[in-house]
């Protein structure tokens, strides 16, 4: 799951600390370095930085907020945990598939390295939300708004994380694995689409890069034909030059985080060289905390552009500290896969069409 802890620089050191730093008392972390928001997903990042850390002390402080709440919030109809919440706890009740697979996924390692078993509830009632949104094509739908409406469309990142999190291979992985060949492999590319229904945005980043640290054998294509991704812009925080990847093909952002993803990617494929070019890239847009001592990480993106689908990133994407781009680094610096238990599955031959 892990290669040996390198030894750590002093970047390494600072982003530790930024990390303990954003943890409020109640176990949740803060996204940015400011304001109050909290995304679920981000919570599951960060869980996954602590435990590659050894300090599974902190990680057990997440996983006990939303332990306390299985009963206020998780089995409250329709289900599951929201999206995104103040650092207080107040929930949005968008409730997105994708962020509850991560938080199991997290929950299911933590238990993995450390045999805990104080959390076997909340993973319970996860997985059982997780596959009540199956449907019968195979693919999960993608959760509920925040008026408890299904969501009754599919993403395949979302797809991705539910197939890790499900424990063990069943038929729930299997139909998973068939939806994804009829709807959404693209043979001539050999790789996983994102929105087939608009060509502009068929494919993503993150699903390249996740899908490599998903499945096994996968198709190294998923690292090679992410250079459609790759552009070189201008960090808004230092004026540098940054070689990295998009969200998508309009090539208009270096995106950090997903740059990370793709540094870990790579990792794991044996591509030392190619790694570590993007974490020290990466390096181009660090930025020192303004609010916390000898601490310090990366903004969303190196520069405003858009995001997936061509929507503008918010104000402050590219200037202030965001955990997820910070997290990613970390994971790709120690060569943690957050999608390991999903490489241990036992697939049968015959359902990896990957390899077909």
């Amino acid at each position: 799951m892990v290669n040996a802890r390198p030894k750590p620089n002093a970047i390494d050191l600072q982003i530790e600390a930024w990390f303990k730093a954003q943890q409020v008392a109640n176990g949740l972390m803060k996204s940015g370095e400011t304001g109050d928001f909290v995304s679920l997903y981000d919570n599951a990042l960060a869980a996954y930085v602590f435990m590659a850390n050894k300090d599974f002390e902190s990680a057990a402080n997440i996983f006990d907020f939303f332990k306390g709440r299985i009963n206020s919030e998780l089995k409250v109809s329709p289900g599951g945990f929201s999206q995104f919440r103040n650092a207080v706890g107040t929930p949005n009740k968008h409730r997105w598939l994708g962020d509850n697979a991560w938080l199991l996924m997290a929950i299911n390692t933590y238990k993995s390295l450390t045999n805990a078993t104080e959390y076997d509830e909340l993973a319970s009632e996860l997985e059982t939300w997780i596959r009540s949104l199956q449907d019968t094509d195979g693919g999960v739908y993608s959760g509920f708004d925040s008026n408890g409406d299904l969501l009754d469309y599919k993403v395949t990142e979302g797809n991705i994380d539910a197939f890790c999190a499900i424990p063990g291979y069943d038929d729930f992985h299997k139909n998973v694995l068939q939806f994804f060949e009829d709807d959404r492999w693209e043979m001539s590319d050999q790789n996983l689409v994102a929105w087939r229904e608009n060509p502009q945005f068929l494919y993503a980043l993150d699903v390249h890069a996740w899908s490599y640290c998903c499945f096994k054998n996968y198709t190294t294509s998923a690292l090679s034909s992410a250079d459609r991704f790759l552009c070189t812009k201008t960090v808004t925080l230092t004026g540098m030059p940054i070689t990295g990847y998009c969200f998508d093909e309009d090539q208009d952002v270096v995106w950090l985080e997903g740059t990370g993803q793709m540094a870990l990617a790579y990792r794991l494929a044996g591509n030392e060289t190619e790694a570590n070019y993007y974490l020290n890239e990466m390096l181009k847009a660090y930025k020192k905390s303004e609010t916390h001592e000898n601490a310090g990480g990366f903004p969303y993106a190196a520069n405003q552009g858009t995001s997936y689908g061509g929507g503008p990133l918010w104000e402050s994407a590219d200037k202030e500290i965001a955990l997820s781009s910070a997290a990613w680094y970390i994971l790709a610096r120690h060569g943690f896969n957050p999608f390991d238990l999903a490489q241990k599955k036992a697939i049968p031959a015959e359902d990896m069409f990957w390899l077909q």
